[in-house]
């Protein structure tokens, strides 16, 4: 497993936009889209597996985009993906994609 201690984010967001279900799925879960994007800058690792992880390292030095997955409070799943150029990210529901 690839672990980042770094708290401070990693790269910058421009357009954030997130789909009805993801929005949906977060309202009902008591929890709002800037404590995802908080994680998501910083590079918290998520449900990631080392390799993803160690992907979206590389996309931060080299350029590339960079997806994230967490869980919400009743186990729905949230990606999270910020295109390569950043000037977008979106969060949304995996069914979503």
């Amino acid at each position: 497993m690839v672990a980042t201690n770094k708290k401070e984010p990693r790269f910058l967001l421009a357009q954030v936009l997130a789909t009805p279900g993801a929005l949906e799925a977060l309202e009902s879960n008591g929890q709002t889209p800037m404590e995802l994007l908080q994680r998501h800058v910083v590079l918290d690792q998520g449900e990631l597996c080392g390799e993803d992880q160690q992907t979206n390292l590389d996309a931060v030095e080299n350029g590339g985009r960079i997806f994230s997955s967490y869980l919400l409070n009743d186990g729905t799943k949230i990606w999270i993906i910020t295109e390569a150029d950043r000037s977008a990210t979106t969060i949304l529901l995996p069914d979503e994609y």
